[in-house]
């Protein structure tokens, strides 16, 4: 079993930190000085540890090369006016890696180890929590099967690291998106609602393709009758249609999104109507062609909130409102001053470190 108190620490020699690192972010790219670790084997999590960030071997045979357990999660700590950081909504992507976990047959990680060893990563790389309102430390938690042995089966043994950089905005403009009516993200008992890499690496060539036609992203219809919108590649999707806010019901299909749990929410705090129901791409042409003001936008830890600019459906664009009075924008606002401790945390979304 793991001793968590503390987690014991490797100094990295050098600080990966240099000036000007903050200026210009370039997500992906830039990871802290150290990194969490801790191996699953005999039955249990163990060897937990905090060391330099730095390459990993892997076995050929490693059964995450060859058969897809791979699981992942993403959240964000942000640097508060008076100086402090705090993780935010950490406890509910602890519940949404373990459900994910669950789907792809991996071991769960438990509370201790995900919350105190984030934190205690967090704390340590403090310096690399960017003071700019419009950024953050990214955190990324994942989990492989790292057994070295051929064969379709659960491992007996599995990693867990996390490793942090700072972000800026996913998207610096506006998105466009076409309405996906071929290719399919999931299905009805599939993988959809689990946040594993297979997801993601089936995405891959629909975007691709999008992308030579001149949209930033796909907007997924269901497996069936390609019809009814559910997800927008990287973002939970949602749509302002005759004042109410609009997001497609959650399935074994769609990913339980932090952030879009967390702008209903808000919503509801400030009156706005809410439906999660399934929406259908000729209930939008419907509401474009009567001339109805549609705001559409996505949202997700990466993308935040990213308004939708233009949406192409069976070969004709159509163009929501992006204008400053949007109702997205008071959203936007009131998340990102509850995340950078502006207005009271109401809901406890903020763990302080």
């Amino acid at each position: 079993m793991i001793d968590l108190n503390p987690i014991p620490v490797t100094q990295a020699d050098v600080s990966a930190l240099k000036p000007g690192i903050h200026d210009p972010i370039v997500f992906g790219k830039n990871p802290t000085s150290h990194m969490l670790q801790a191996v699953f084997s005999d039955g249990s999590w163990n060897s937990a540890a905090i060391v330099p960030f730095g390459d990993i071997t892997l076995s050929p045979l490693a059964l995450c090369l060859h058969y897809g357990q791979t699981v992942f999660e993403g959240f964000k700590a942000y640097r508060h006016a008076a100086g402090g950081i705090s993780i935010f909504r950490m406890e509910r992507h602890f519940q949404r890696i373990n459900q994910s976990l669950y789907r792809m047959a991996m071991p769960e990680l438990s509370e201790e180890l995900f919350l105190k060893g984030i934190r205690q990563l967090v704390a340590l790389e403090k310096d690399w929590v960017p003071s700019d309102p419009d950024a953050s430390l990214y955190i990324r938690p994942f989990v492989f099967a790292s057994e070295p042995r051929l064969g379709v089966k659960g491992a007996s043994e599995y990693r867990f690291m996390v490793v942090c950089m700072p972000m800026g905005k996913y998207y610096d403009q506006n998105v466009s998106v076409k309405v996906e009516t071929g290719f399919v993200r999931a299905v009805d008992g599939g993988t959809g609602a689990a946040k594993c890499g297979g997801n993601y690496a089936a995405a891959i060539l629909p975007t691709q393709l999008a992308n030579r036609e001149g949209y930033d992203q796909l907007i997924w219809t269901d497996a069936i009758h390609h019809e009814y919108m559910e997800e927008s590649g990287t973002m939970n999707l949602m749509f302002v249609i005759d004042g109410k806010l609009i997001t497609p019901a959650l399935s074994g299909n769609i990913l339980d999104g932090v952030t879009r749990d967390s702008i209903l929410t808000l919503a509801q705090d400030l009156g706005i109507p809410v439906e999660e129901r399934k929406i259908s791409y000729r209930e939008l042409i419907a509401a474009f062609e009567a001339g109805k003001e549609i705001e559409a936008f996505g949202v997700g830890t990466a993308a935040v909130i990213s308004p939708i600019d233009r949406i192409g459906i069976n070969g004709k664009d159509y163009f929501p409102s992006v204008q400053d009075d949007c109702l997205f924008y008071s959203l936007k606002n009131e998340l990102q001053d509850i995340r950078t401790g502006k207005v009271r945390d109401r809901h406890g979304w903020n763990t302080l470190v």
